[in-house]
């Protein structure tokens, strides 16, 4: 008996991610994408911040997809988008709208394509200039929490990707040798990370090394909750917003980024 096309675009989007063999931080970074795009065609404007991951979307149905205005809305919401959302950001939620559409299109659930006119936008110049030995010495003189303090140090230090380093687990450390164990992406580090990193990880055997300051949602996968504290895993965006807010009084242009060019 063939699938009877969904009606809603939730539904959609709930089948195309339970076919797409993601894993689960994979899968609700796309459904977060697609989200997004609902907001679009309902002509409304996206919750941003920490309203954006508890909000609802819209309730709509997936025909909207093939309305004539349709491409329209979405041209429309992608300029918006791209006005105060990182283009790496918006390049990727836009593939995965690409994505989801063809995938509905191949199993008949639309004729239309509205995403065909959409266009990656242009990417930010190389990268941002180090910060260099006074600005370095003017950031770890603030009075920032431990959680930041050791981010930054070990960020600077080890000169690796952003990602790398959220992503690291507290059993994956290799204290006295001030580096990642064997078998984990190659992380090394100096003596300001040193100091810091067995205050950071006191009590904490296992799970997530940079956490957030609440419990984790209902829905959090278990790797992404610390088993001792129940908090979630800090994520890219919360870890440069709270840069942002400490660097504020220092000027403008002060990025996680430019700790990491600094090696």
């Amino acid at each position: 008996m063939a699938e009877l096309p969904p009606v809603e675009y939730a539904v959609a989007v709930e089948r195309y991610l339970a076919a797409s063999g993601l894993s689960d931080g994979s899968r609700r970074i796309y459904r977060i994408a697609l989200d997004t795009w609902a907001w679009a065609l309902a002509d409304r404007p996206a919750p941003t911040g920490h309203e954006r991951r508890r909000a609802r979307p819209p309730v709509l149905p997936l025909a909207l997809l093939d309305h004539p205005d349709a491409a329209a809305r979405l041209r429309a919401a992608a300029a918006r988008r791209g006005a105060d959302t990182d283009p790496r950001t918006l390049n990727r939620e836009l593939s995965t709208l690409r994505a989801a559409v063809a995938w509905w299109r191949a199993r008949g659930w639309l004729d239309d394509d509205p995403t065909a006119d959409l266009r990656p936008h242009r990417l930010p110049e190389p990268a941002e200039p180090a910060l260099d030995a006074e600005q370095l010495r003017t950031l770890f003189a603030l009075r920032a929490p431990l959680r930041e303090q050791t981010l930054w140090h070990l960020l600077h230090e080890s000169g690796a990707p952003i990602e790398t380093v959220l992503a690291l687990d507290t059993d994956h450390l290799d204290l006295p040798r001030r580096r990642t164990r064997h078998g984990y992406p190659a992380v090394h580090w100096q003596s300001g990370t040193a100091r810091l990193l067995p205050l950071l990880m006191a009590g904490r055997a296992a799970g997530p090394l940079f956490l957030t300051d609440r419990r984790a949602p209902a829905g959090t996968p278990a790797r992404d909750r610390c088993p001792h504290t129940g908090h979630a895993r800090l994520s890219y965006r919360r870890a440069a917003e709270l840069f942002s807010a400490h660097t504020r009084p220092l000027g403008p242009d002060w990025t996680l980024r430019r700790l990491r060019s600094a090696r």
